[in-house]
């Protein structure tokens, strides 16, 4: 059983800025991070591995500093890594980024799995797993939670929905993308950072992936982001502390009458 997992480097939630003019992020100078929810796809492919066999590849696409989400994916288990780096490839939307790694799934040969992320914590579109699939004419499972069978030719899972949950069987190969109750992802071992380091990572360019120009970076983006806004909090509070029993009156009394005048007590008898 062969799983490719997509995975990509993001900055810290905290620290992310956008570049006004392009509509694009500004990674250089923001402390970077293996995107969170791309570790449960990663302990999903480990979990299969350990169960079937086979071997895990881990893509992932972005600049340099991206190869320390590869180490880090390979001190967990992982078999083989790729990272695709090319400055063609700055700027690109969810549209492009799929297309490039769809090229590279091509050429490194079409798996049982794919698997990802449910979203990148940065553009937080959840676009780029479905559309990969598209590219590659798969069957997609989003927001897969469990994985309850599993053959050379076939799967059953559970997907996460908002009534609860939907079991769904699909032919393979095929793509998903998996939420947090997955798994509970594994720590790198001391035996998988010694083989990290000295891994050396196979980086491949546009040229090595016999892409189309026109599909690349941010010239090949068939999407912008065209405004900004930093959100604002309108909501008006008061905060009593309380200290002793008269604070610990006036906050319970604030609270029946912020109830009262909305209409959400029946009274004040009790």
């Amino acid at each position: 059983m062969h799983s490719i997992v997509l995975i990509k480097q993001v900055p810290q939630t905290s620290d992310v800025q956008m570049d006004k003019e392009t509509g694009t992020m500004i990674r250089s100078g923001s402390a970077a991070i293996l995107n969170p929810l791309d570790v449960y796809a990663l302990e999903t492919a480990l979990r299969i591995k350990d169960r079937s066999g086979g071997r895990v590849t881990v893509i992932t696409m972005g600049p340099a500093s991206a190869v320390k989400v590869l180490k880090e994916s390979i001190a967990m288990g992982c078999d083989d890594v790729y990272h695709l780096n090319d400055r063609a490839f700055a700027g690109s939307d969810t549209w492009a980024t799929s297309y490039v790694l769809a090229k590279a799934i091509e050429k490194v040969g079409l798996p049982d799995l794919v698997i990802t992320g449910e979203r990148a914590t940065d553009g937080d579109t959840a676009q780029v797993g479905p559309a990969v699939a598209s590219w590659l004419d798969l069957p997609v499972l989003s927001y897969v939670a469990s994985i309850e069978q599993i053959s050379n030719d076939s799967l059953i899972a559970e997907r996460l929905i908002e009534e609860g949950y939907q079991r769904v069987s699909s032919p393979l190969p095929a793509l998903l993308t998996v939420v947090k109750e997955i798994a509970e992802p594994r720590l790198p071992t001391l035996k998988g950072k010694k083989r990290a380091m000295a891994t050396e990572i196979i980086t491949w360019s546009a040229s090595d992936l016999d892409t189309d120009p026109t599909f690349l970076g941010l010239k090949g983006s068939p999407t912008r982001v065209v405004k900004i806004e930093t959100p604002k909090v309108s909501r008006q509070c008061s905060m009593v502390k309380v200290e002793d029993d008269a604070s610990l009156h006036e906050a319970v009394e604030k609270l029946f009458t912020f109830l009262e005048e909305r209409n959400l007590l029946g009274g004040r008898n009790a």
